[in-house]
């Protein structure tokens, strides 16, 4: 299988393809707008691997496409893989509800596993949450998110996820819910997402249930972005053997492994 990687030379990027050469995985190209014509394995602090980083995206040959970009280049990107029938996964965040629409048209043609966040904790804190979605849904709940100072978008990509899946078993409930990005005011018919930007957090998402006399609170800390490419690998060694096109989750990809 080749791999590709785009967003190469980034922190998560450099962590794909040091984890990718650990697990034995061979990483045919790397693009990037930064660091071009620098050997990735170098960049990923794993020695010389022959492949220099490449900033035309349209010289894609590989098998699956790992992306950790931005919004406005994962889509080109994406666009590009869908033509030439490279499988995908895609860790990007930040999308607009159109730019969302567009990525799935690609994805029409393609397999692709995209998540937010590929840590299998995190994923394990999803189903968490739905669970207790499901008992607490009479309560008041909240989500906040704390990230590194440099972070791009708020709120992160995670929590509104975070907030898709509770607004989702709420309305089963017959409990239509609003999710709330900033707040001045009165509190509405909402769940409140919130985020917190500051020094150098790995990545921190707390899910609140209020009720008169108690609170509920489900945390998930990543103290290493190690856990996200390890789950961004797990990604895709899964959709290597995946033939049907179309959006795949993370918990798909781990889906073995959870029980029924």
């Amino acid at each position: 299988m080749k791999l590709a990687i785009a967003g190469a030379a980034g922190r998560m990027g450099r962590l794909v393809v040091k984890h990718a050469i650990n697990e034995g995985l061979k990483v045919s190209q790397a693009f990037d707008v930064v660091e071009v014509g620098k050997d990735a394995g170098e960049l990923a602090g794993v020695g010389k691997i022959g492949v220099l980083v490449e900033n035309d995206i349209t010289k894609l040959n590989a098998d699956v496409l790992v992306d950790f970009t931005n919004p406005e280049a994962c889509i080109k990107n994406a666009r590009i893989a869908s033509q030439k029938g490279v499988k995908l996964v895609i860790g990007t965040t930040g999308f607009s509800e159109e730019q969302r629409k567009e990525l799935e048209s690609y994805c029409k043609k393609v397999p692709a596993v995209i998540s937010p966040n590929f840590s299998i904790g995190v994923n394990a804190f999803f189903k968490i949450v739905e669970f207790a979605s499901s008992l607490l849904h009479s309560y008041d709940i909240e989500i906040f998110e704390i990230h590194h100072k440099m972070k791009k978008d708020a709120p992160s990509g995670t929590a509104i996820k975070t907030a898709e899946i509770i607004r989702e078993v709420l309305a089963k409930k017959g409990k239509e819910l609003e999710l709330k990005f900033c707040r001045e005011g009165k509190r509405g018919n909402e769940i409140g997402v919130f985020g917190i930007r500051g020094g150098d957090v790995v990545g921190e998402h707390t899910v609140l249930f209020f009720s008169e006399g108690e609170r509920v609170e489900i945390t998930h800390r990543a103290t290493s972005r190690d856990s996200f490419a390890k789950g961004a690998i797990m990604a895709v060694k899964w959709i290597a053997g995946v033939e049907k096109p179309g959006i795949y989750s993370m918990l798909d990809v781990l889906s073995e492994n959870m029980p029924s």
